[in-house]
């Protein structure tokens, strides 16, 4: 498995700041052969699009069910550092992937990945309390 990891490093040498985490959709949905048997599952169909600006998209679906999308733009954002603020070049992702849980239920999340960092919704997954 190949880990992607996107940093930034900033005036200081030791002052490094992790943008972003992205796994190959590989590494999310697969599940140990032992648990799932070794039959192997067909992707349907897949597509890749990089652009010299570094935006991307790519999308694939499996003949299980499971459908990821992802795409991704470079942008320029101000980063504090100690001497102050300083421009920073960030690539920002936002995504979907949908899958069927053992029992049948549809599952499906949205997620973007930015300077706010990761966020994900689902209607199977939790909300926080509003705060008042």
């Amino acid at each position: 498995m190949k880990l992607h990891i996107r940093a930034l490093k900033l005036a200081s040498p030791v002052l490094m700041v992790l943008l972003l985490v992205q796994l190959p959709p590989s590494a999310v949905f697969a599940a140990p052969s032992e648990a799932v048997g070794t039959t192997p599952v067909a992707i349907v169909s897949q597509s890749s699009t990089v652009n010299p600006d570094g935006s991307f998209i790519s999308a694939f679906e499996s003949a299980d069910g499971i459908k990821v999308e992802d795409e991704g733009q470079v942008k320029t954002i101000e980063v504090p550092s100690e001497n102050g603020n300083q421009q920073a070049t960030i690539v920002v992702q936002r995504g979907t992937y949908s899958y069927f849980a053992p029992d049948g239920t549809p599952i499906s999340v949205q997620w973007t990945a930015d300077e706010g960092g990761f966020r994900a919704q689902g209607a199977h997954l939790p909300v926080a309390p509003g705060v008042a």
